[in-house]
């Protein structure tokens, strides 16, 4: 189990828009299976939307982005790179996330070829699916 500041030393996303709080498990390059705990108190529930927060898709999108980012930068030779988004398919949303939900973000790596991989993500809260879909990374230097 990897805290917030350990996650920090993988990934560059910080808050506020370091979106995931703690890592379950994690195989270097393979997979990742972390928690969002979704406050109230999230910036974004000001606007989306009063009075019946929801969180945004593309939140939960960058929730198992950086999911996927743990995996694939905690590879050795990755440890000076980053992982920029190099496409989103067929995501998929099923269900509301509201405040008090601890969202699960599950991502594999399926594909990877040079600085270019695809990761199989799928997000859910209590067991029941929240979204479903492939992310495409490209890792750069960090410069």
């Amino acid at each position: 189990m990897l805290n917030k500041e350990e996650i920090k030393k993988i990934i560059p996303q910080r808050e506020p828009f370091l979106m995931v709080d703690e890592v379950e498990d994690f195989l270097p390059g393979e997979f990742a299976i972390c928690y969002k705990n979704v406050d109230e108190n999230e910036y974004y529930f000001q606007g989306h939307f009063p009075g019946n927060p929801i969180m945004p898709g593309v939140l939960i999108t960058e929730s198992l982005a950086q999911a996927g980012a743990i995996a694939i930068l905690s590879v050795e030779e990755n440890k000076s790179k980053n992982a920029l988004f190099a496409g989103i398919d067929k995501m998929k949303f099923k269900k509301m996330v509201k405040p008090g939900d601890r969202l699960k973000l599950e991502v594999r790596i399926i594909k990877q070829k040079g600085p270019i991989g695809i990761g199989e993500a799928i997000a859910s809260v209590d067991g029941e699916l929240v979204a479903k879909g492939e992310l495409t990374f490209a890792l750069v230097d960090n410069n």
